[in-house]
């Protein structure tokens, strides 16, 4: 497994409308297209985090895959008013993602 966070700007009244706008595009088989096996959101203090997990090592890959897609670019045409890039140099996902510098995984749980 694979996972991606991305962190971006968001003002904390908007999270009802930005979990919709997920809940939505996770009912289609978008999120299955692109690997995903699992996606949370998070707010902290005017600052949105989008934690994914992939079932495959490309993870950060499929979303710059799916990002000529019309459904992947609704909704982020409809994350527009809500998500604020973190860094004002954004330009595609892969800008505003985290970079991963530890991880530890109890024995024996099958993980690496």
């Amino acid at each position: 497994m694979h996972s991606t966070l991305i962190v971006a700007r968001m003002d904390p009244a908007s999270r009802d409308e930005v979990a919709q706008l997920f809940a939505e595009f996770d009912g289609t088989d978008m999120p299955h297209r692109m690997g995903t096996r699992r996606r949370q959101l998070f707010a902290y203090q005017g600052l949105y985090f989008h934690l994914q997990d992939f079932d495959h090592a490309e993870g950060g890959e499929s979303i710059e895959e799916a990002k000529s897609d019309p459904m992947f670019q609704q909704i982020s045409a409809d994350l527009r008013p809500f998500i604020d890039p973190y860094d004002p140099a954004w330009k595609t996902p892969s800008d505003a993602m985290a970079q991963r510098f530890y991880v530890w995984n109890p024995k024996g749980d099958g993980s690496k």
